[in-house]
């Protein structure tokens, strides 16, 4: 008893107790940040299915930063994110209680405070192959790991070495890519269908994301979540080119699709096993969308045909502007929002689909 006043005189002494305080919250604040936080950023690479304005900074006819898009974006922004608001990244991010809106890297808006809870590297019109990026002098995958790679000194220099490669191997990385590559290169542009089979093409992009994801680990990535095709054969714009055929869903571009998800799966059982400490998924949309758009009135939408945006049909960038006729007022009635990409509707659904079925696991 008789050292327990000198105790407390030391715990409670002004001088000391300040210091004392500090020392004992931050403790607290550490500890329960990373209790609570398995995920602290959200780390993104991919096309337009995940871009959030990285091409509004490149020199490249891929762009949406003007309206309609966006229009539904934080009252009325386009971004250079492809939709009238919110990509299915930003909604993930939302999920995980991270933030709402995740920043890309080549925007001068944000910096490295706003990095380190998330960035994006993706570039729209990108894919696996770099052929793909080349047609549209867009920002090919490999560009997307340098980027990366930057962003590691940055975040190491912001926050400490320690801090920051926390940061990084308790990341959630997600990839998004690989529509480019078969309906705007191997089937459209053709040179890579003189030289490979479609299986061949498929196992030549299973082996550049193989390549990517090992990267990623030896980089210090451990939780990667990597996108399958959705059923890309109904597209507005691919069932405006089935004409012919009544404009029905093109099926060897779902057939392909499904075939390719497969291979991305044997490749994730893969490198489980290979890369020590790696959590790998597989998230695939391709079944919730496809049931989406097969019976849009069940999920309150009135159209799956076309998009909001002008006849729907064909407008995708510059043919999507604020002068194009008839396009829709209400975009949450429709499960497009151009000829080739989602609503915020959707996208928030599709995302939804992606946390529960495929991610839960990471928070």
């Amino acid at each position: 008893m008789g050292r327990m006043p000198l105790l407390l005189n030391w715990i409670i002494h002004p001088s000391i107790m300040h210091s004392t305080m500090i020392a004992f919250l931050y403790f607290l604040s550490h500890f329960f940040i990373q209790a609570s936080a398995n995920v602290p950023a959200i780390i993104v690479f991919g096309d337009s299915t995940v871009d959030t304005g990285n091409n509004n900074h490149i020199s490249t006819v891929v762009k949406s930063n003007f309206l309609p898009y966006g229009r539904d974006f934080n009252g009325g922004k386009a971004t250079g994110r492809f939709s009238n608001g919110r990509m299915p990244s930003d909604f993930i991010s939302a999920e995980f209680g991270i933030k709402p809106e995740i920043p890309a890297y080549l925007d001068p808006a944000f910096n490295i405070t706003d990095f380190s809870t998330g960035v994006c590297f993706a570039s729209s019109g990108s894919g696996y192959d770099n052929a793909t990026s080349e047609l549209l002098s867009v920002i090919p995958l490999w560009k997307q790991m340098e980027y990366y790679k930057k962003y590691q000194e940055e975040l190491r220099a912001y926050m400490g070495r320690e801090r920051a490669d926390d940061v990084i191997v308790e990341a959630l990385y997600l990839i998004s890519l690989g529509t480019n590559d078969f309906l705007a290169n191997y089937y459209l542009v053709r040179e890579r269908s003189r030289d490979y089979s479609i299986e061949d093409y498929q196992n030549f992009l299973v082996g550049i994301a193989m390549s990517f994801v090992k990267e990623l680990h030896r980089l210090g990535a451990r939780k990667i979540a990597i996108g399958g095709l959705p059923p890309m054969g109904c597209l507005p714009l691919e069932r405006a080119r089935n004409l012919m055929k009544g404009s029905r869903c093109v099926d060897e571009y779902n057939r392909v699709a499904m075939e390719f998800n497969g291979k991305l799966e044997d490749m994730v059982e893969k490198l489980t096993k290979e890369l020590g400490g790696i959590r790998l998924v597989l998230f695939n949309p391709y079944d919730a969308l496809n049931d989406i758009i097969q019976n849009p009135e069940t999920y309150g939408f009135v159209n799956s045909v076309k998009g909001c945006c002008g006849t729907g049909f064909f407008e995708i960038g510059y043919l999507c502007n604020k002068n194009s006729p008839l396009t829709c007022p209400d975009a949450s009635k429709f499960v497009f929002w151009d000829a080739f990409h989602l609503t915020e509707k959707t996208n928030g659904m599709v995302a939804h689909h992606i946390v529960k079925n495929y991610l839960s696991g990471f928070q």
